[in-house]
């Protein structure tokens, strides 16, 4: 198939904003969504803030009603279904009735980690209570199976084609677009909602907390805790959401007349093995490298051509390895190194919803011409000083720029790496 990919939906539901309006004007302004919880410290959590889309329970119930989707245990299902919904809408396409046949056209692959977490807890405390599990309520079991969201999406929107659930840790969303960008391009599927979600919980946030992962010192100042590149990073902020992008093969979005927000060129997807300096939890600098070159040697594109990383820079002493990265990779530094932003510093790290709402900023600033900030890289930390100039970094959105090629990375526990090339549609 030679027909090029586009993307003609977006849905996010993210700590700043929920919906692609309410979330392009935050990320504009370089708005935080963190904020302090105090159950967590109920919990004893070292770090007690975190983000969380502000979506109420009367929207959460009147979405459910809508749909006829009946009791949710999981927030990262009902994110995910949300958002799925919001890029379906978005794209222009009908919801179906419930009596139409299934669209073997389109399909989903719709990631997680740990959405099943809620209901997996619902049936631990319902055992170990001494009830009879039998009088359990039947509704959380399914949601309990990690394909739970791309299931509940495929009943809302009566996809017939490939319907699944991929997991890859913090780089499960950008898989997700990278792998249904293969379905479509093979000619096995013309349509496919993609994206991530990830539960909002004390049992998803606990083990980074308990393995020194998260923030600490900032719990006094939410907002200035998530600091991607800069040199007082203490952790990464935990966080939860989800983002949703419709992809279609362009004939098919030109027929129907369908907004086309950006045009994926292609990307890479590997690992680095947990070799050399690789371990599960720091990705190997050779593996990002290749990762990068390849994903740019799939669709012909130059390192010079970059405009804009939208890095996956966690506030973690990851960011150093992914800095030299990419210094390595495009042979740029200094200030001949590309515009360079970091999501998370307003949202703090979604996990596997990251690279899905991560992916959906990257399409917004590329069609509307911005680029976003990123707020907290006050003093860049010394090794990525050496490396790239302050400048590359912007403390402030950029307006009315001309973008026309932008690259999101994200890397994954278990060391694990996608990398997708988006590029400013152009007829």
């Amino acid at each position: 198939m030679n027909d090029r990919i586009v993307i003609t939906g977006l849905g996010v539901l993210s700590p700043n904003g929920i919906g692609v309006k309410k979330f392009t004007s935050a990320i504009r302004k370089g708005k935080s969504g963190i904020k302090f919880y105090p159950e967590l410290r109920e919990h004893a959590f070292r770090c007690q803030i975190g983000g969380v889309p502000a979506l109420s329970e009367k929207d959460r119930l009147a979405f459910l009603e809508k749909h006829q989707i009946q009791e949710v245990f999981s927030t990262g299902i009902t994110y995910g279904c949300i958002a799925a919904a919001q890029a379906w809408k978005d794209s222009g396409l009908a919801f179906p009735k419930a009596s139409d046949g299934a669209d073997y056209t389109s399909g989903c692959i719709f990631g997680t980690g740990s959405n099943g977490i809620e209901a997996t807890h619902y049936g631990i405390a319902l055992r170990e209570s001494g009830q009879d599990t039998r009088k359990g309520n039947p509704r959380a079991l399914p949601q309990a199976i990690n394909s739970a969201v791309s299931a509940y999406i495929a009943k809302i929107l009566g996809l017939g084609n490939q319907v699944t659930s991929n997991a890859s840790a913090c780089n499960t969303g950008t898989e997700a677009i990278l792998m249904a960008f293969e379905k479509i391009r093979s000619g096995a599927a013309t349509r496919m909602l993609v994206g991530s979600s990830e539960s909002n919980s004390p049992y998803v946030w606990g083990p980074f907390d308990s393995m020194f992962a998260t923030a600490h010192g900032f719990n006094d100042r939410p907002q200035k805790a998530s600091r991607p590149m800069d040199k007082d990073a203490a952790g990464f902020v935990p966080s939860s959401g989800a983002g949703a992008l419709v992809l279609e093969n362009l004939s098919t979005a030109q027929k129907r007349g369908a907004r086309i927000y950006a045009e994926i060129l292609g990307g890479h997807i590997n690992s680095g093995g947990q070799r050399g300096k690789g371990t599960m939890t720091i990705g190997n600098v050779n593996g990002m490298v290749r990762c990068i070159r390849n994903g740019l040697k799939s669709c012909g594109v130059l390192p010079g051509q970059i405009d804009l990383i939208s890095g996956h820079l966690s506030s973690t002493i990851g960011d150093i390895t992914e800095i030299n990265a990419w210094v390595k990779a495009l042979n740029r530094k200094g200030t001949d190194f590309p515009y360079i932003n970091s999501m998370k510093s307003m949202i703090g790290h979604c996990l596997s919803a990251s690279g899905s709402i991560e992916s959906v900023a990257a399409v917004l600033q590329l069609y509307h011409g911005f680029i976003h900030p990123s707020i907290n890289a006050d003093e860049l930390h010394p090794e990525i000083g050496q490396l790239i100039a302050h400048d590359c970094v912007p403390p402030k959105a950029i307006m009315d720029i001309a973008l026309d090629i932008v690259c999101k990375i994200s890397f994954g526990f278990g060391d694990v790496n996608s990398c997708l090339v988006l590029k400013k549609f152009k007829a």
